[in-house]
Parts: structure tokens; C-alpha cells; sequence
């Protein structure tokens, strides 16, 4: 029985370094990130860090890839899914993304801002071009309008979508929208993006 509890003591103290290292690097990014800061924020002594994770590139890697699947998760089971249409694909990714980034506004720029500084750490993290090569979605644009590459609309479809959390502080500081006004902006924009993209794939 005791041992039980050590080992359920461990993991529980594993995790709360984890989520304070979530906390600290979406704020600070990790060139700003002191392993001290972490140990702070967990509330536990620098040592005992030490001891769960030998350095903060380990501990960095284990809550980027965490990010990275959170961030593109929500697009892979949607684009490869061959039984969904494609106006409803583009419906799902819209959707889901607005849903996903309401819940997680910081994640897109703390993504991206970390993926320009390591880009070699989302190849660890997912296939890309595995994943991509020959999908369902990009089948179906290409079917849709052969003479326009799928990725045009596959950057529009998420320019429109992830951009403006991207740049909601700014929105802000500059008096163009408070919160309450963002969120209005954002539910219509859930209803408009598919619209525009539809019209996109009509447009001669």
C-alpha cells in the first residue's frame, strides 16, 4: 500500500511541475524561461525539478508537444476524413478552431512564435507531410478548382480563422475591440469564414 502512494505522490508532483511549465513558458516563451521560474511557480525546490526533468529543453519538448498536437489536432481527423463533404469539412475546421482558441487564445502565437525559433521540433512532434500527402481535403480542393493549389484555400481557411487571435492584443491597444465586442466578432466570423471560402471556391 505504501508504495502506491509514493508513486501516486510522484506523478502528482510531476504534473504540477508540467503544468507550471505550460504556465510560465506561454507567458515568457522559453529563451525568457529560467528553470527557477518554474520551480516557483510548481512551488517546489529548484533540486526536486531537477530530479523529474534533468534539464528545461527536456521539460520544454514535453509541453511544446503537447501545444503542437493541441494546435494542429484539431485540423488532421477533419481534412482525412473521406466521408465528410467538403463544404462540411470546412464548416468542422472553422468550428472547432474558434472553439479550441476561445478556450486557448495564447496558443497559436506561443505555437508559432516557438516554431520560427525550433522548427525542427514539429517534425518531431507530427508528420507533417506524412499526414498531408494526398489527404481528403486536398483531394477534394483540387477537384473543386484544379486550376488553384489547395493551399491557397487551406491558408485562407485558417489566416481568417487563427489571425485574429493572433492579433486580438493589438485589437485592444489600439481601441478597436474590447472583449465583449471580440467575442461578437468571433461568432460571426464563425458563420462568415465558410461563406467566404465558398465563395472563394466559386469565384472564376
Amino acid at each position: 500500500m505504501a508504495r502506491k502512494i509514493q508513486i501516486q505522490k510522484d506523478t502528482s508532483t510531476e504534473e504540477k511541475i508540467k503544468e507550471a511549465a505550460r504556465k510560465v513558458f506561454m507567458q515568457k516563451g522559453f529563451a525568457a524561461t529560467r528553470t527557477r521560474d518554474i520551480a516557483e511557480e510548481s512551488g517546489i525546490n529548484l533540486a526536486l525539478l531537477n530530479y523529474y526533468f534533468r534539464s528545461k529543453e527536456k521539460l520544454f519538448h514535453q509541453v511544446m508537444s503537447e501545444k503542437i498536437q493541441q494546435f494542429f489536432g484539431v485540423l488532421f481527423p477533419i481534412i482525412n476524413d473521406s466521408s465528410t463533404r467538403l463544404e462540411t469539412k470546412i464548416d468542422l475546421i472553422v468550428s472547432n478552431y474558434i472553439d479550441m482558441l476561445t478556450e486557448n487564445p495564447d496558443l497559436p502565437l506561443f505555437v508559432l512564435s516557438e516554431m520560427k525559433d525550433q522548427p525542427g521540433q514539429i517534425n518531431k512532434t507530427l508528420p507533417i507531410e506524412k499526414i498531408t500527402k494526398n489527404v481528403s481535403l486536398v483531394q477534394q480542393l483540387q477537384e473543386r478548382r484544379p486550376d488553384i493549389s489547395p493551399v491557397h484555400f487551406l491558408m485562407n481557411i485558417l489566416g481568417m480563422t487563427v489571425f485574429p487571435f493572433i492579433a486580438r492584443p493589438a485589437f485592444g491597444v489600439i481601441g478597436i475591440l474590447n472583449k465583449d465586442d471580440f467575442e461578437t466578432i468571433i461568432e460571426e466570423r464563425r458563420r462568415l469564414i465558410p461563406l467566404w471560402i465558398r465563395a472563394a471556391l466559386k469565384a472564376k
